[in-house]
């Protein structure tokens, strides 16, 4: 632990904690500036004070640490789009349409129904503005996609980016808003008033490189679903990749190669450093060397795109880089925490991405657990040695990942260790390859032999993917695993580690007050849950209700040709909520929750007039006039879910605000939930 500077992980520690903190609670006070301010004059104050002592005091540490911790608060306080004086969200009018001048930034994959883009709005009704939308352009069968930079000038109404309307799913909102967008933009074609070519910027270069360099590849003697996977490998374009294999690369666990990362960097980095190692032989060799390194993985990071996880891993490494260059002694744990603490502070929402986590996770761990791995056995063999230190890589980064992994994808496969160390030996071999077969191509010299033997050893990757993905024993899914188990993971892992460095009388008191901890905060977790609910669930066309007891669900259905149980919204519920049995039946007409009468009135339309229900659930749009119905049942709420006709739904709002009545829409407000 030679060199290790505490400090600059202390400070990223105290940095991360004040990011977290402002986006939990999304001030907009000044308070915490006044605060920051106060806390730099103090520590100003005490440094002069104290300048000619060795040791700095513990009230100065303590400032310090508060002040990292408001710097954190407020990088990210001051992203929010109520802080920005230009943002475009101050010049929106409410239910109106606008006109916007936009430039496309980011081509996102798109869905069944709309291409999606990050634009940048430049100006609202010939306001300057600034700020980012979520612009989702209704799909055309003539209409090619926007490139970057593209100038449009649209009309349309733009609203904050909806939730989602069901519990426990993905929250897409909330993703974007690590991307700092908040509001969407829906438009058609139609609505393109003018359209032009903006000004370059690097991003858009890059885009372009990866367009011709895409279409150059294409030209070549590649089959359909190698070319798909060449192109995430060395560009990081995955959008190509059907969605069956991009399964099975994830149940062997190596989807990882398909997204360029810190992994892909990491062997570049480690390839050039073999490369140009002879140079650093000769009179000023370090420095050229350093030079073309950091150059060389920059214009990796220019083919790729310039996405957020090669941008991310490139930084990472060019100050490896320009650690190594350096003469003075250093720790591979200053320079990551030295580079996770300087992309933090140039975009702290990098904190929220999945890929940001895993990535410094899984080199902490490595650069932690790896070496302690791979003492426990001594290979004279140089094979052998170089097979176990593949395997102690692996074992060390899955343990890192492990926890957020579950929490995030909610499966393990147990052939990973197999994956790894079949692919990763040859990663190296194919990312050169591919960087080798993109750049002929791209200058028209890429012989067919060179392209045909490429293109042979994509689809043994594939078969041998396909092999291990089969391996359905192996492949562990629909785990439950909440916030709470992934802290209490990470505790256990740390406070084990403790004691494997040293078994004495504090670590051991250390351990058995962790797992204490531990163990209250899961009991509390389940008892904090709710043991029962009703819920109508919102799915366009369709109508699904729950009835969770305990870890017992019972899903009521309209539609009874297929079963709900791996379907949107039931598979991710049952995950969430850790249900341990489930039962599917035929939607009832009437329903009885905690004393509340539940009527559901389907598609004919035919309802008991004897019956007084507490609620009435209107489903698959029923021809019913709804004055004479409340007239009849008198209920005390009108539900409707996603099964019924908009108009039919404005109708009955109309109807229900005419007569005072609460009117409940899953579309709009979500899922009704009683508990």
């Amino acid at each position: 632990m030679k060199f290790i500077n505490f400090t600059v992980i202390h400070l990223s520690v105290s940095l991360t904690l004040g990011i977290v903190t402002a986006s939990l609670f999304q001030t907009t006070s000044a308070l915490f500036l006044y605060a920051l301010l106060g806390c730099f004059i103090l520590l100003i104050f005490l440094k002069l004070k104290h300048k000619y002592r060795l040791q700095p005091s513990i009230f100065f540490g303590i400032t310090t640490y508060c002040c990292f911790f408001l710097i954190g608060f407020a990088v990210f306080t001051l992203k929010l789009p109520h802080l920005q004086p230009k943002h475009f969200s101050k010049h929106l009018r409410k239910d109106t349409s606008e006109v916007f001048q936009l430039k496309i930034k980011t081509t996102l994959k798109p869905d069944a129904y709309y291409t999606k883009y990050i634009a940048e709005i430049q100006g609202v009704n010939q306001t300057e503005t600034s700020g980012k939308v979520l612009l989702l352009l209704s799909k055309d069968s003539l209409q090619n996609v926007l490139p970057i930079d593209q100038i449009l000038l649209v009309d349309g109404l733009c609203t904050v980016v909806p939730n989602s309307l069901n519990p426990n799913q993905f929250e897409y909102a909330n993703y974007l808003k690590t991307l700092e967008v908040y509001y969407q933009l829906k438009i058609t074609p139609q609505h393109i008033l003018y359209q032009s070519s903006g000004s370059a910027t690097l991003g858009g270069g890059a885009e372009q490189l990866r367009t011709y360099l895409i279409k150059k590849l294409s030209e070549a003697n590649f089959g359909k679903e190698e070319l798909s996977i060449i192109q995430a490998l060395v560009l990081g374009e995955r959008k190509d990749i059907d969605k069956a294999m991009y399964s099975e690369y994830a149940a062997a666990g190596a989807v990882h190669i398909l997204a360029v990362s810190g992994l892909h960097v990491g062997i570049l980095f480690l390839v050039l450093n073999g490369l140009l190692k002879p140079l650093r032989w000769f009179p000023k060799g370090k420095p050229v060397a350093t030079f073309i390194t950091l150059l060389l993985l920059w214009s990796f990071a220019l083919i790729a795109g310039f996405s957020p996880s090669v941008v991310r891993a490139v930084t990472m490494f060019s100050f490896f880089t320009l650690a190594a260059a350096g003469n003075r002694p250093t720790n591979s744990y200053n320079t990551l925490f030295l580079s996770y603490f300087i992309l933090l502070l140039c975009n702290p929402n990098w904190l929220f991405h999945v890929g940001f986590q895993l990535s410094y996770l899984a080199v902490f761990f490595i650069l932690w657990i790896q070496p302690k791995l791979f003492k426990l056995y001594y290979p004279r063999n140089y094979l052998i040695k170089k097979l176990w230190a593949i395997v102690t890589v692996s074992l060390a980064a899955q343990l890192g990942i492990l926890p957020l992994s579950l929490y995030y994808f909610h499966q393990f496969p147990g052939l990973f260790l197999l994956t790894n160390i079949v692919i990763l030996p040859f990663l190296g071999i194919l990312l050169v390859g591919g960087i080798l077969v993109i750049v002929l191509a791209s200058i028209n010299t890429l012989p067919k032999m060179v392209a045909s033997a490429y293109n042979y050893l994509i689809e043994v990757l594939n078969d041998f993917i396909h092999w291990i993905a089969q391996q359905e024993a192996f492949l562990v899914t629909e785990i439950h695993f909440s916030a709470t188990k992934v802290i209490a993971s990470y505790l256990c892992i740390v406070v084990m580690m403790l004691l494997w460095k040293k078994l004495n009388f504090k670590n051991i008191t250390i351990c058995l007050v962790s797992f204490s901890l531990v163990l209250v905060a899961l009991i509390a977790e389940k008892h904090t849950q709710p043991n029962q609910q009703f819920i109508v669930f919102h799915r366009s066309g369709k109508t699904i209700l729950g009835h969770k007891q305990n870890d017992v669900l019972n899903v009521f259905r309209s539609d009874t040709s297929q079963n709900y149980s791996d379907k949107y919204p039931i598979k991710s519920y049952r995950i969430a909520t850790n249900i341990a049995s489930y039962s599917e039946a035929p939607l009832p007409s009437v329903f009885e929750y905690n004393s509340k009468k539940v009527l559901i009135l389907g598609s004919l339309g035919v309802y008991p007039t004897n019956f007084k229900p507490d609620i009435v659930l209107l489903a698959q749009s029923p021809r019913i006039h709804l004055e004479r119905l409340i007239d009849s049942l008198n209920p005390g709420m009108i539900v409707a879910d996603g099964s019924n006709y908009t108009s039919y739904i404005q109708r009955w709002r109309m109807t229900c605000e005419k007569r005072k009545l609460p009117f409940y829409h899953t579309g709009t407000k979500g899922a009704f939930i009683i508990e």
